[in-house]
Order: structure tokens, then sequence, then C-alpha cells
């Protein structure tokens, strides 16, 4: 099965709901108001209560509750809301994929965005489209997991979907890996270019000149993600390529996720 294929299979790759559709090409008009965006929002009841328990959870320590949609995005702001939208569209659309543990998929996707957004911090980049892609960067694995379970359960066998040497497996296997289907996503879905852009360039993120700032964050917290899921591996760790051009020092990439942990089967390309 080729990707073009893959994509236009209604199981692997659903529509996007029309409400993720409308906000984000909102997002992207610069003269959007936030009445416009509260319009489109207050239609969909679900997310709509998403956003209103967001906003006044402990997180945002608000002194007062927020209690219409009109004042949860004016005090969460355009990108926040935004994160939460493509968050939502995903999950919701994505509900199955044979073979693949989706509770397990989300905690690494959630752990690589909090990863990312830390790293992000400490080198001076924008923290929320560095969680937000770091959210979905491997959304490519639902996609090929509910396209073509049989080819994917075989991989399975082979290399852990978590492993950072899953890439080069599936364009051995398929011709294309699960950041070419994410990528393609992105761009199907219409989001912003910077999501097809950055994923696309997760594989190798230093090879363009200049790097890749933002592919190189994402890929240096799927890393961090993929130790988190290979901690039972028992092997040492190499300082990342990715960490030292950034300048992520060692005692404060440890603190990010803890105690230093355990390396996966092998570590990225880009590290060697």
């Amino acid at each position: 099965m080729t990707l073009d294929e893959l994509l236009h299979n209604p199981k692997a790759l659903p529509t996007a709901p029309k409400v993720l559709a409308d906000l984000i090409h909102s997002f992207e008009n610069p003269d959007v108001t936030v009445a416009q965006i509260t319009r489109t929002l207050s239609a969909n009841p679900v997310l709509s209560a998403k956003l209103l328990r967001l906003a006044n959870s402990a997180y945002y320590n608000v002194s007062r509750s927020v209690a219409t949609v009109d004042d949860a995005v004016r005090m969460l702001g355009f990108v926040t809301v935004r994160t939460l939208v493509i968050s939502s569209g995903l999950v919701n659309g994505f509900k199955s994929a044979p073979g693949l543990d989706l509770q397990r998929f989300w905690r690494y996707s959630l752990n690589t965005a909090v990863a990312a957004r830390w790293i992000a911090k400490k080198t001076g980049d924008d923290t929320d489209l560095a969680f937000t892609i770091g959210l979905m960067h491997a959304i490519g694995l639902v996609i090929i997991h509910a396209g073509m379970p049989v080819e994917a359960r075989k991989l399975d066998e082979v290399v852990s979907p978590y492993d950072p040497g899953r890439m080069q497996q599936e364009m051995a296997s398929f011709g294309f890996s699960f950041y070419d289907a994410g990528a393609d996503l992105a761009q199907r879905w219409k989001f912003p270019a910077v999501f097809t852009r950055t994923i696309r360039a997760m594989p190798t993120p230093l090879v363009p000149s200049p790097p890749d700032r933002l592919a190189a964050i994402v890929h240096l917290a799927a890393w961090r993600a993929q130790l988190d899921e290979a901690r039972s591996a028992g092997r040492h760790c190499r300082r990342s390529a990715v960490g030292s051009r950034f300048n992520v020092r060692a005692r404060a990439w440890a603190a990010a996720g803890g105690n230093a942990p355990n390396c996966p089967n092998s570590a990225p390309a880009w590290t060697n």
C-alpha cells in the first residue's frame, strides 16, 4: 500500500471535524476576533465544556469562576484555545487503531508535548507551538495501524512503535514512515504550514542549514518520551547531538523528567 492509498482509506484518515477545520481557518486569519472564535466554539457543546473546564482548572488559579466561552477565550488566549481544539479533534477523530494501545499512545504523545514545551522554554522558542506539535507528531502511527493493521502488527513484532528505529523499519517495509503520514494529515486537515514542515523534518532536524529548531526540539522531546517507554532496557544514555546544539545541559535535561532514564534499544540516527 502506498502512502497516498493509505491516506485515501477512510478507516485510516477520517474527515476533519467541521468545527476543527473552521477554527483552524479562523486562527490563521490575523483579523479574527474573539467574538468570531466564541461563536464557532459555542456551536460545539463538547469543546465549549472542555474550554470552560480548562479555564476553571487549578492550573490557572483564577480568582472568579469563568462562566462563558467568551470569557474563557479572552482569559486563555488564542494559542491555548487552538491547542485545545487540535488535541480534541485528534483524540475524537481517531478512536480505534487495531494493535495499538491508544491509552499508551496518548500518554507517550503527552509526555513528548510536555518535554517539548520545557525544552522550548529553555531555548527561547515558541512553547505553545512546541507543545501542540509534540502532541500530534506521532499521529501517523495511529493512521498506519488503522489503515493497514496486518502490516503494522507484523512490524510491531520486530520493533516497538516507540523505538527510535521505528522510522527506518517503516521506510524499509512500507516506503514511507509515520512522520510522512502525520505530515500529510496536517496538510490535508489544513493545519498551519509549520505543523507539516516540522513533522516532516523531525527525522533529520540537524540536516538543514540552519537546523530546523522546532523539529529538533520536538525530536529531542520524543526521544525523551521514548526513554520513558523503554526504562526496562537498562542501557546507558548517550548525550544527544540535538541537546548539545541547543545547549540543553545534562543536569537540566534530567530535571525535566526526574532521574536520568534508561536508553531505548538504539539512539536516533542523528546522534551518531
